[in-house]
């Protein structure tokens, strides 16, 4: 009875454990805030916007949507640019975990942005998992 229950804690505490360091990174995983700097293009006023990756894994390709998004000051197109419907973040490279990128863009109103789309590249396997539980 005793073996019964040692096994049933170490199965319990396994799938808690990988489940817990496999999160599933979706696109709530993806904070946009933007900031007014309080600088101005002219009369726009100029935003910051910070696209943070709060996935324990690297995230790449990730867009945005914002509809009607216009800038009067030029953004670096390898930051944000837009590309298949949506707008591109960091050239579709990797965002790495807990960091962010960073652009800004002048309009006479902040646009409102969510993530539309991404991929998660965790370079984690099953058996450094399963080495934890040891």
């Amino acid at each position: 009875m005793a073996a019964a229950a040692k096994l049933l804690f170490v199965a319990l505490s396994f799938c808690i454990l990988v489940t817990g360091r496999s999160q599933i990174c979706n696109l709530s995983t993806v904070q946009v805030q933007q900031t007014n700097t309080g600088g101005k293009n002219g009369y726009d006023p100029i935003f910051e916007v910070e696209v943070k990756n709060l996935c324990r894994c690297e995230l790449t390709n990730v867009f945005l949507h914002s509809e009607g998004f216009a800038s009067s000051m030029a953004v670096d197109p390898k930051l944000f640019r837009q590309e298949l419907g949506g707008y591109l973040v960091n050239d579709g490279k990797g965002i790495p975990s807990l960091m962010s990128v960073k652009f800004q863009y002048a309009w006479d109103r902040a646009f409102k942005m969510a993530p539309s789309a991404l991929q998660v590249s965790c370079q984690e396997s099953r058996k450094e998992l399963l080495m934890d539980t040891v």
